[in-house]
């Protein structure tokens, strides 16, 4: 998929773990993982303001095309 999430990259920079982050936005670690993964085939845009107003990041710091 030329969809890569960074999400792992933000946490790292930010000292925080996967469940903080959770808890915070409001969805389950679960969901979360799949997220991480690449595996999700959509985000609410709620969720992904959620996530950048915890992170204090932009989306494009999470999301990054990569033509294939």
């Amino acid at each position: 998929m030329p969809i890569i999430v960074n999400l792992d990259v933000m946490l790292a920079k930010r000292k925080m773990k996967s469940k903080e982050l959770a808890e915070v936005v409001g969805i389950t670690t679960a969901n979360l993982s799949i997220l991480k993964s690449g595996k999700a085939k959509a985000i609410r845009f709620s969720t992904l303001e959620a996530i950048c107003k915890a992170l204090g990041c932009q989306p494009a710091d999470i999301l990054e095309f990569v033509e294939e």
